[in-house]
């Protein structure tokens, strides 16, 4: 994954040990579920991945050590342990967790689990489509281009694209029209066609 700018939002892991803490198949789900839908208990969790809540809330913990979730200060009640995501988001720097075969794996692993997502995004999407009307049927969608860059310019344009992304949602804070939308951008350079 291109690493993103720095920024309060953003967790930038460079060690490999803690990227293996969220690279576990059930952890980056709860993470992503905390992220997408807000704080929840471990029982909410379970029932939502179908998981025992003794199971994910041995993963939150486990989360919250590493720094990606926190016990949330607003409880609903005293009684129940809710937890929230700490960032929005997780970058990383190839290079740097690529120095040795555990940051190559799990670095792949969490590529593989953003594809994955991709997948799932890209097929609820055409399961529901019916239900999101016109506009939206439109907007959604894939593209892919060619384009001869260097290093450098993907560089920028990642960061281009995150403030971008930043000022859009600025834009559209108070539309009644807007919607959680999962944007997903990748760059690899290739040799050829190969599939």
């Amino acid at each position: 994954m291109q690493e993103w700018p720095e920024s309060a939002d953003t967790y930038h892991v460079r060690d490999p040990r803690v990227m293996k803490a969220v690279a576990h198949p059930l952890r980056v789900r709860l993470l992503g579920a905390l992220r997408v839908d807000g704080p929840a208990t471990a029982t909410e969790l379970a029932a939502k991945l179908g998981e025992s809540s003794g199971s994910t809330s041995y993963h939150l913990r486990q989360l919250a050590r590493y720094g990606f979730v926190e016990e949330d200060p607003e409880q609903r009640d005293a009684r129940e342990r809710r937890w929230r995501a700490v960032h929005q988001y997780t970058a990383w720097s190839e290079l740097e967790l690529g120095g040795t075969s555990e940051g190559r794996e799990v670095a792949g692993f969490m590529r593989d689990r953003q594809t994955e997502v991709l997948l799932a995004n890209r097929r609820s999407f055409e399961r529901d489509r019916d239900s999101w009307g016109p506009e939206w049927i439109e907007a959604a969608g894939m593209s892919d281009h060619l384009a001869r860059l260097t290093p450098a310019s993907i560089t920028a344009l990642y960061a281009r694209v995150q403030e971008l992304i930043r000022e859009m949602e600025a834009v559209d804070a108070a539309d009644p029209a807007a919607e959680r939308v999962m944007l997903h951008l990748a760059a690899f350079p290739i040799r050829g066609y190969d599939l």
